[in-house]
């Protein structure tokens, strides 16, 4: 499939141990070569081509259906630089903001793929686990890897992801959109446009969403109050953390603890 335009309905994550080639994606030639590590987001048309001693590591995965807690990934900023955001800036910034690792860190992660094939062909009991474990520590890995990124693409990435890592470090502070901005480093109109592209929201209506999501668990396990658990994840007014609820689900707090519990 290397050679052929395809796509899929899961992610992918490549990593380029030797050689290069040029990689058509979505149209879009960009060069690759050994110590690149870049993530395809499902739906992806894609291809290599004029290739030279090209071998690569294709990691396939579907966070949907593997469970990957993405609340505590998205604490990392070079998480949400490397996983949320270089994938949709790929174009714009023609392929500089990808991770790209030297000699000693590719090794590393060479080593904890050829540990991932191992558990596939074994066979052996709890190996899904074993997987999801080592594909959580393969993304730990590349995410502290991005954070060190040198190029200008990655640092402006790095700064949005430093927004959003702030924002799931702290989802119940009262944040200011000015805090936000000197936190990013960048002015109120390019904060805007990148997060929106990144996220499809504002920097706000995501915190208003990440605090619902942390209230929809709170009302699934625990027995406070819907008072409660509104001022615990940050909303002064139980009022309006209800009618947030209900606009982002569709039902009032009190109907989705019957519901769910």
């Amino acid at each position: 499939m290397t050679e052929i335009e395809h796509s899929h309905d899961f992610c992918e994550l490549v990593i380029v141990t030797k050689g290069s080639a040029m990689h058509m994606l979505e149209g879009n030639p960009f060069p690759v070569t050994a110590g690149d590590v870049f993530l395809l987001q499902g739906h992806q048309k894609h291809y290599f081509y004029d290739r030279t001693n090209l071998d690569l590591i294709n990691i396939m995965y579907d966070p949907e259906r593997i469970d990957l807690p993405e609340n505590e990934l998205r604490c990392m900023p070079g998480y949400c630089a490397m996983f949320m955001l270089e994938p949709n800036y790929r174009r714009q910034h023609r392929f500089a903001s990808r991770l790209h690792l030297k000699r000693v860190p590719l090794a590393r992660v060479e080593r904890l793929s050829d540990e991932m094939e191992l558990e596939c062909e074994g066979h052996e009991p709890g190996r899904e686990v074993a997987l999801r474990a080592k594909l959580m520590e393969l993304m730990v890995y590349l995410s502290r890897a991005y954070t060190n990124s040198d190029t200008t693409e990655a640092h402006a990435l790095l700064r949005v992801g430093n927004v959003i890592g702030a924002l799931e470090n702290d989802f119940s502070r009262d944040w200011k959109l000015d805090e936000l901005l000197e936190i990013a480093h960048m002015s109120r109109s390019n904060l805007m446009r990148v997060f929106r592209k990144a996220t499809g929201q504002t920097p706000i209506e995501y915190l208003v969403r990440l605090r619902i999501q942390k209230a929809m668990d709170m009302l699934r396990n625990t027995d406070l109050s819907i008072t409660e658990i509104a001022l615990e994840v940050g909303f002064n007014d139980s009022n309006y953390f209800t009618r947030q609820f209900r606009r982002i689900l569709g039902e009032s707090p009190r109907v989705f603890r019957q519901t769910k519990a």
